[in-house]
């Protein structure tokens, strides 16, 4: 996978298309894809070979964002989207580079 593969494939479009109980509006699903988007490009920004200390320093950035994103639009992200969020960010960051078993948001997320 790549970064440009990842920027057309955000969970927020499976969200939507999915989204029976019309959680998601345009101002949650748009702060997400803002966030995310700027991750990716974050991470792009490190070119090849970057100190893991910098990629968790992106990853920490984008959780903390969604972090408040979530509590500003009323806990909208819960277990599906979490699951989501987690495997885009994990996918991200082993593309530029990092390599870890562990759960890489654990430490400051709050969804």
């Amino acid at each position: 996978m790549t970064f440009e593969e990842l920027r057309n494939n955000k969970p927020t479009t499976q969200w939507l298309e999915d989204d029976d109980e019309e959680i998601f509006t345009e101002e949650n699903i748009h702060a997400t894809n803002k966030v995310l988007e700027t991750y990716i490009s974050n991470l792009e920004k490190l070119g090849s070979n970057p100190p893991e200390a910098e990629i968790m320093q992106i990853v920490k950035e984008v959780v903390i964002g969604l972090n408040e994103i979530n509590e500003k639009c009323d806990y909208f992200i819960e277990t599906m989207e979490r699951e989501d969020l987690y495997d885009y960010i994990d996918a991200a960051a082993q593309i530029a580079g990092l390599e870890s078993d562990e759960d890489i948001t654990e430490e400051w997320r709050k969804w």
